[in-house]
């Protein structure tokens, strides 16, 4: 190889060019100056040049002594200089030197005997400005100090990639001793390491010298085998003063417990995004099935790909209930909710049917212990024993489903239920924090579909209160064809105390009669019952309309403050007209035949309780072929319409030519009660007929 190549470690092809000299020479620029046995200069360097201020020309052939010493240390040179030339022992140290312009330097000097062929003898000097040597040494110092002393592991690699030295840190890292890194390539110190990934990334830093920073490296270290640790990697290429490339520096930072700190604190605020999400989307009506179905909701694709909500029986029917060991769970499925999972859909119980669970089977234990039931590796024969039936466990099994988790509903100390949850597409087992999770959705919404429970019951109790004091459908009244309805509230609202009934009265006559008590509930439906049987009883004494309500209001007043709304209408097939009083009800409607439907102008009179108001007695003709219309308020009523505007639409529905009633009762309820109305309605429909 000529003077001019060089090679490249590791039998890579030879850099063509000359050899660039090293940096840290020119950084100390180290002077060279050779004296022959008598102590004058022979050779003297350029660095001599710039370090003492002499010329070559001005050097060579003098006393080096006589040039470059002050006077009074001309004798201790001299001796030094016998020191080296008869023993031949090196001298090094620093010595204060005269420079041209007649300053003193200190200058630290390596002196040492050179012999040449002849066996002539010599004295080679080599020196360098004392005060850049001891910057170097003190940067070297601490560069070594920061480095042993250093947490992060340090490492430096040569062009081959293979370790030129490492700190004691990346030793305990690595689980390697220093001696066993160097010259060794990472893919033969860390073989269980991601190297393909790590040493793609430091031929490109080599190539292009753009550091990398913070790159994760994932892999095990002989010094915890059995574990998987997480580092931040970073690599700068290393170029000396004239920018020649020795290799690179790399930064080693273990962070696994710090990358496992932030999958937990992600993992808790994931956890805190669904419980909020299911705080605000929970428990928004008192409908069970709804209830149950915002549950299922959070659920899916969150924390499962399949979410069953299931309720035992007993307790939906408002019983508690205990399971003995060897007893089976009957439980009723409110909601299912799937994610792309149409087998395991299928596979789910049908909302609103009863399934009984055989002891053995996972939900069983759920509700019958109250604990949560995890498998996080679903094998082929759990499969049965999570499946409500056989073929519904096939359809799991293609489904794919790996992974079940079970959480009892708990409210108020009483087992309600289960929130059964599989995983088919997503591929993590259920873990600790799935099951943190679906515990606190369980608890939170057990609370919401507990109130849905009772609240539903007590709706049932209620209405059904209600529809035993109606009339089961009107009677039959000479001169009279009539038809009515009764439409309760909605599942979300309790029901009220609307009423209606048709009276026969002595002589042929007959009481008309549709009445509304303010408030809901059981206390409402009691409250109309009573009033309906006060107005039976008081039309069986013949009264004027207006008297018969001065009556009910006395009544009214006495029932614990209640309010109520009514009119009272009494019909003499005979004359053929209507008496008409008002207690603060909306206005009848009249249908006369070839005329438009019209609301009747009658004193409206005050609601039946308030009291110290009398009320008015109107005549109306009530011809055959004419039709009254009777309805309480929640038939026209609606919160984003005037009430002007709902009578008008009442009117024109009314309009046309003579219709079944049925079916004038069936157009009513369909148009006008509106979405976004809620309460009840009681509708009376009543036609005069001739007499036979």
């Amino acid at each position: 190889m000529s003077p001019a190549e060089a090679s490249v470690p590791g039998g890579r092809e030879p850099v063509r060019g000359p050899v660039r000299p090293g940096g840290l020479l020119d950084v100390l620029s180290v002077a060279s100056v050779v004296l022959d046995a008598k102590g004058r200069i022979v050779l003297w360097s350029p660095q001599a040049e710039e370090l003492f201020g002499y010329s070559a020309q001005e050097a060579l052939g003098q006393y080096a002594a006589r040039l470059m010493v002050h006077e009074r240390h001309i004798e201790l040179v001299g001796k030094l200089f016998s020191d080296v030339m008869s023993t031949g022992r090196s001298w090094a140290g620093g010595f204060p030197i005269r420079h041209k312009d007649g300053s003193t330097h200190v200058v630290e000097f390596r002196n040492m005997r050179l012999t040449d062929d002849n066996g002539d003898v010599f004295a080679l000097g080599l020196a360098a400005d004392q005060s850049t040597v001891r910057r170097l040494e003190q940067d070297v110092a601490l560069s070594e100090r920061i480095v042993k002393q250093s947490p992060i592991g340090l490492a430096v690699l040569d062009t081959d990639l293979r370790f030129v030295s490492v700190n004691p840190a990346l030793e305990r890292m690595n689980g390697v001793p220093a001696a066993e890194h160097v010259g060794r390539t990472i893919r033969e110190v860390l073989p269980f390491m991601d190297v393909e990934a790590l040493e793609s990334t430091y031929l490109r830093v080599l190539r292009t010298g753009e550091p990398v920073i913070d790159q994760s490296a994932v892999g095990r270290t002989p010094a915890d085998p059995d574990e998987e640790h997480i580092w931040s990697v970073s690599i700068y290429r290393l170029d000396d003063a004239l920018d020649n490339v020795l290799g690179v520096a790399t930064s080693v930072v273990d962070i696994t417990e710090t990358y496992r700190a932030g999958v937990e604190a992600e993992s808790a605020r994931r956890r805190l995004a669904v419980i909020a999400d299911a705080s605000a989307r929970i428990g928004t009506t008192l409908d069970l099935e709804r209830t149950a179905l915002e549950l299922a909701d959070v659920a899916v694709p969150e924390l499962a790909d399949v979410a069953v909500v299931q309720l035992l029986d007993t307790v939906v029917e408002g019983l508690r209930s205990t399971l003995g060991p060897a007893e089976a769970a009957a439980l009723r499925a409110l909601a299912v909710r799937a994610e792309q999972t149409a087998d395991a859909g299928r596979a789910a119980d049908v909302p609103g049917t009863v399934t009984r669970y055989a002891p053995n089977r996972l939900i069983t234990g759920c509700v019958r212990a109250g604990e949560a039931v995890v498998l996080p590796q679903v094998k082929d024969g759990d499969l049965a024993r999570i499946a409500p039936s056989p073929e519904a466990a096939v359809l799991l099994g293609r489904a794919g489903v790996h992974s079940y988790l079970a959480v009892p509903l708990i409210a108020r100390g009483e087992v309600l239920g289960a929130l059964d949850l599989k995983r088919t597409r997503n591929p993590a087992p259920f873990d600790d924090d799935d099951l943190l999770l679906a515990r606190e959705l369980a608890a939170r919404a057990a609370v919401q579909i507990d109130n849905a429970r009772w609240y539903e019951n007590a709706r049932t109790t209620a209405l059904t209160l209600q529809r035993s004091l109606l009339p089961t459908h009107p009677r039959v009244a000479p001169g009279l064809e009539v038809a009515s309805r009764y439409q309760p509230a909605d599942a979300t609202v309790e029901v009220g105390g609307d009423w209606f009934d048709v009276i026969p009265l002595d002589g042929g006559g007959t009481a008309l009669v549709v009445g509304d008590v303010m408030g809901s509930g059981i206390n409402a439906a009691a409250t109309m019952g009573r009033l309906r049987t006060a107005t039976t009883t008081l039309t069986s004494l013949g009264l004027d309309p207006a008297v018969l309500l001065e009556h009910l209001d006395k009544t009214t007043s006495g029932l614990d403050h209640s309010i109520a709304t009514c009119v009272y209408a009494v019909y003499d097939p005979h004359l053929r007209r209507c008496r008409i009083a008002n207690a603060g009800h909306l206005p009848p409607a009249r249908l006369r035949p070839g005329r438009p439907p019209e609301l009747l102008d009658l004193p409206t009179g005050v609601p039946l309780g308030v009291g110290g108001v009398a009320f008015a007695t109107t005549t109306v003709d009530f011809e055959p072929g004419d039709e009254l219309v009777f309805y309480t308020d929640g038939l026209v009523e609606t919160r984003s319409h005037s009430l002007d505007e709902r009578l008008d639409e009442l009117l024109a529905l009314l309009d046309g030519p003579p219709r079944p009633l049925e079916e004038v009762c069936d157009l009513l309820l369909r148009e006008l009660h509106h979405p976004d109305n809620h309460d009840d309605v009681a509708l009376l429909i009543a036609r005069a007929r001739e007499l036979p």
